[in-house]
């Protein structure tokens, strides 16, 4: 394993993804436990088909695709949120509405400019090639920004999670950290549609968090849990990509889907045994 590292670390494009795709994997690991739990997990599935259309856009003014598609997803998040929370339309309309008329966007601006080329395919689908070096030091900035703010409003982010009723009337401003989620949310997606693809990422989101959930319990457990799975699932699903040439995303997504099998199992087991004991030790 250790010469197969060895060999994957020397290549400067594979040092690039592994990087920012573990910082993603992180950051998406800790905001997928509140998205979840809010029953907002497919948010990251319609800002991810926004990123594509911003993303296409910017390739056809030829600017930077993140410089151009942060701001963008970020406006999307935060109109998302306020129509799940406050609109006529419900939240899963709401969601399908935007992504979809979003990509629509995207590919018929690509078709009236440059045409289906190799990069934006990268976007859809991701590629382990997509990141430059500027890509890098941008992605590790935001990442680290998405991170210390996570650490900071923990606590209250945990609040408006499991209980935004009661978090209002202790005087906790639900709206607001539910903005920061989703602030943070929109960055994340972006950052990791590059090697994930806009089809994918929402995956690194969803799978963590509903496979830690298979075990633990308690939300700083299931958090720990969802960091660690994320970051080792990525880890392996890199190493297959490069041993057997296969797409980087869709590999990280089959591991996650592995670890959530095995969980699972496990989950069956732990239930199996407790209730054997209480029959045993009534």
């Amino acid at each position: 394993m250790f010469d197969l590292l060895g060999e994957m670390f020397s290549y400067t494009f594979i040092v690039h993804a592994v990087v920012v795709g573990l910082l993603v994997s992180l950051c998406a690991a800790l905001l997928g436990v509140s998205l979840v739990l809010k029953r907002y997990a497919m948010i990251g599935d319609g800002l991810s088909h926004v990123g594509f259309g911003t993303l296409a856009l910017a390739t056809a003014m030829n600017a930077a695709p993140l410089t151009v598609s942060i701001p963008i997803v970020v406006l999307a998040a935060f109109l998302l949120l306020r129509i799940s929370e406050n609109g006529k339309i419900k939240g899963d309309a709401a969601i399908a509405l935007i992504s979809t008329s979003s990509l629509a966007i995207g590919v018929v601006v690509i078709s009236l400019t440059t045409g289906m080329n190799t990069d934006v395919c990268n976007y859809m689908f991701g590629s382990i090639l997509a990141m430059n070096r500027d890509d890098v030091t941008l992605s590790v900035v935001l990442a680290a920004v998405v991170l210390t703010l996570f650490g900071l409003f923990y606590h209250k982010i945990f609040a408006v999670t499991f209980d935004e009723t009661f978090a209002r009337a202790t005087g906790v401003k639900a709206g607001l950290y539910n903005m920061v989620i989703a602030f943070l949310t929109a960055i994340t997606i972006v950052l990791g549609m590059r090697m994930m693809g806009a089809l994918l990422i929402s995956s690194l989101i969803i799978f963590p968090a509903l496979t830690s959930m298979r075990l633990c319990k308690r939300f700083k457990s299931v958090s720990i849990c969802t960091a660690c799975v994320s970051v080792v699932c990525f880890l392996v699903g890199v190493m297959i990509s490069y041993v057997k040439a296969t797409p980087t995303g869709a590999s990280v997504v089959l591991v996650n889907i592995a670890a959530f099998l095995l969980f699972s199992a496990a989950g069956l087991v732990v239930v199996a045994v407790r209730k054997r004991a209480r029959q045993v030790y009534p």
